[in-house]
This record gives structure tokens, C-alpha cells and sequence, in this order.
């Protein structure tokens, strides 16, 4: 599936110059649709400035008019040689341009602050970073902690939604198995100790008998 480029930047255009469909627009960008309203609300996306997939020869006017005047269908981007070259390299392993670089420990931060639940192997997975930088921006050791600032990886262009959105559900997956695993030995833990007690109790009566 080929996704346009800057999905995040390119929904908020969508969202503020068409009539398009939350799903629509969602199933466009590969962002979730809940994301989409979020958008349109104003409580995703603050600061990011849209992208018209338009003038990006993307997307055609009509093609938006289409599927303005039928939510259940589907907009077609236009595979062209940005479109493919975005497609392609999402399938190469990760890389982050030289000029985005600088951009990866603002995302980290990010990442650390808003979803703690994520282990610092997925972070460093989403922004091509390493676990010594996460490691270091966790404890406010990195060398440049002063100037770093949490900015969002997928407004930043380091990740896409969708791969958030996967890393985080897998970190909850991971969450509610350990807090499974723990009640699960806390109840191990409790039963042995009622049966250590009573084992006293039984001992003790026997001892009074006798």
C-alpha cells in the first residue's frame, strides 16, 4: 500500500479543505480514524502545517471530489516517483536522513514522556535511535539535555502512526501479561500462606489435645 508523504501533515490538509470522511482520510494516510478526529478537533497535529497532496501530484482534485460524493470509497494516490520512493524506503531498514538526526533525541523525549510504557528496544525501533541515547535522555544524562525538546517522531517525519500505534499495543499486551503473571503469584502466595496457617492451627489443636 503506498502512503503519501508526511501521512500526519497531509491528513490535517485533508481534514481542513475537503469534506472528506474520517475513514476515508484515515485509511489514505494509515493513521487511525480516531487520530483523524483528533485532528479535527484540535487536540492532534498542534503546530504541524498541512500538506497539500494536491500540488504534491499525490492526489487530484477530482479524485478528492469523487470521494467526497461517496464515503465508502477509497481515495487512489497517484504512484509517482516521490509516492514509490516513500513506499519503498518504509520496506528498507530503519534509516534516518542526516538532516533529521539532530531531530531523533526531540522524539525520544517525546516518546519517554507520553508512552512510558514502551521499552526502550521499541523506541529505539521507531526513531532509529540507540538504547545508550535512551538511556541517557531517560536520565537526563545526555550531553545535550538542555536543548532538547519533545516533539512528535510521526509530525517529525521519523515514523509513521500506524507504527506507533502497533508498538504501543504490543507494550500494553506486554503490561497486562506481567500484571497477569503477578496476581497470579500473589494469589499462589496467599494460598500457601492460609494453608501454612491452617497446617499451625491443626498443629497446635493437637498439641492442646494431647
Amino acid at each position: 500500500m503506498n502512503l503519501p508523504l508526511m501521512p500526519k501533515a497531509t491528513a490535517i490538509w485533508l481534514v481542513e479543505n475537503t469534506s472528506l470522511s474520517f475513514k476515508q482520510i484515515a485509511n489514505f494516510c494509515g493513521m487511525h480514524e480516531l487520530e483523524i478526529k483528533g485532528i479535527a478537533d484540535g487536540e492532534v497535529g498542534a503546530g504541524i502545517k498541512g500538506l497539500n497532496p494536491i500540488t504534491n501530484k499525490q492526489l487530484t482534485k477530482e479524485e478528492i471530489e469523487r470521494c467526497s460524493n461517496d464515503t465508502e470509497t477509497d481515495l487512489q494516490i497517484i504512484v509517482n516517483e516521490v509516492s514509490t520512493k516513500t513506499e519503498q524506503s518504509k520496506k528498507k531498514k530503519k534509516y534516518t536522513p542526516l538532516s533529521k538526526r539532530q531531530d531523533r533525541p526531540d522524539a525520544v523525549y517525546w516518546l519517554i514522556r507520553n508512552h512510558p510504557e514502551l521499552k526502550d528496544s521499541q523506541v529505539a525501533r521507531l526513531v532509529g535511535s540507540t538504547k545508550s541515547t535512551i538511556d541517557a535522555i531517560r536520565n537526563r544524562t545526555h550531553w545535550n539535555m538542555a536543548n532538547i525538546r519533545p516533539q512528535d517522531p510521526i509530525g517529525l517525519g521519523l515514523c509513521r502512526q500506524i507504527e506507533l500505534d502497533e508498538a504501543i499495543a504490543k507494550a500494553e499486551r506486554s503490561l497486562k501479561r506481567a500484571e497477569k503473571k503477578k496476581e497470579k503469584e500473589e494469589k499462589e502466595r496467599l494460598a500457601q500462606t492460609n494453608e501454612n496457617n491452617l497446617e499451625k492451627e491443626e498443629s497446635s489443636s493437637v498439641t492442646i489435645e494431647e
